[in-house]
């Protein structure tokens, strides 16, 4: 029964090159036999649709087919081409001419075991984020603030400015991987020898060391330390909300800062409240006020305000100000909404009750 390839490889018949070796990189990582939970007789079978579909004539002579005839295709590998493991090596010949091509699969494998086949050379280096919580007061939450908080972190050494030489000195080719600020390395595994090439330590990829290391950071660039940060807490912001400053985070020798990220808390008010752009506040009127009409003076957080409460008012009704709510943007606000509680007396006079009943027979 013949092996239906692109099945195994989980990909498209239209799957282009680049596909297929993903593909492959994914599954023979997870296969793998020498890593935990691998399976070999999988990894076979992967490793042997990955050399049919990766070749152009095999592909072909296969999707038209549905088997290959030029070549042959095998089921394992072997660094010296011999059988190993029950694996079957007598389609390959020395260089990979016949059957698999044993370059690619270096370059393959020492991406999975280096982090890429430049051994993330390339790639910038970048430190640790960190997170912290800030309380602030509901006033503050509203019309934004500026805070000013203590962190201790790894830090740039302000000394030598992250470079970890003593200021002034020169600096010169580093021995370990002779100014190529990469180390290439050659192991030895179950598959055979594999090539890889990892990022210097000495010189952590930059290709030189300093004549004389930085006394402060004792040459790593950076040290751990309390630094002050400004914070700028935007107007209106949320209860929980994040601020991110980028590049306030920890700091890493030869590479980029983290970021910082702030949590702000805001403490509750008293008397107002927040619904979306609006602040809300409830204010209890006497019955005589809310039947004759009366002008109260309330304090809001813009300050003192002066609001007419209407004659007749009816229980719970809203009444709105407007622009005294939260910012939206530079020149506009939200409202402030003033929920009115009618207070009922609970005991009367006899004068009162004189007077109610004749509300009540003009049946008010």
């Amino acid at each position: 029964m013949n092996k239906d390839y692109y099945n195994i490889l989980g990909v498209d018949k239209k799957a282009s090159k680049e596909d297929v070796k993903k593909a492959f990189r994914k599954l023979a990582h997870k296969y793998h036999p020498d890593k935990k939970g691998g399976d070999e007789v999988k990894f076979k079978e992967v490793n042997e649709a990955y050399q049919v579909l990766s070749d152009d004539k095999k592909r072909a002579e296969y999707d038209s087919y549905g088997r290959v005839f030029s070549g042959g295709v095998q089921g394992g590998f072997s660094a010296g081409g011999g059988p190993a493991s029950g694996f079957d090596f007598s389609g390959f010949t020395q260089g990979g001419q016949a059957g698999f091509d044993f370059g690619n699969l270096n370059d393959i494998f020492s991406e999975f075991f280096t982090g890429g086949a430049d051994g993330g050379a390339a790639r910038v280096k970048r430190g640790r984020d960190i997170s912290t919580e800030l309380h602030i007061p509901f006033s503050e939450a509203i019309f934004g603030t500026e805070r000013k908080i203590l962190i201790n972190k790894i830090s740039q050494c302000d000394v030598c400015e992250g470079s970890g030489a003593k200021p002034g000195t020169e600096m010169k080719t580093c021995p370990a991987c002779n100014g190529q600020g990469k180390i290439h390395e050659t192991k030895r595994s179950f598959f055979g020898t594999f090539s890889s090439v990892r990022e210097c330590d000495i010189c952590a990829g930059s290709g030189s060391v300093p004549t004389q290391m930085c006394k402060t950071c004792k040459g790593m660039g950076v040290l751990k330390k309390q630094e002050e940060i400004k914070v700028v807490i935007p107007a209106g912001i949320n209860n929980g909300e994040m601020i991110r400053l980028s590049g306030m985070g920890e700091a890493i020798s030869k590479g980029v800062s983290g970021d910082l990220y702030i949590k702000i808390n805001v403490l509750p008010h008293p008397v107002f409240k927040r619904e979306d752009s609006n602040l809300v506040m409830d204010l209890n009127i006497k019955l005589s006020d809310a039947l004759l009409g009366i002008e109260y003076s309330i304090t809001t957080l813009d300050g003192d305000i002066k609001v007419k409460i209407p004659t007749g008012v009816s229980p719970e009704e809203t009444l709105r100000v407007r622009g005294k709510g939260v910012p939206t943007s530079e020149k506009k606000r939200g409202d402030l909404l003033i929920k009115l509680h009618i207070k009922l007396p609970t005991k009367l006079s006899k004068k009162s009750k004189e007077l109610i009943e004749k509300l009540k027979e003009e049946g008010i």
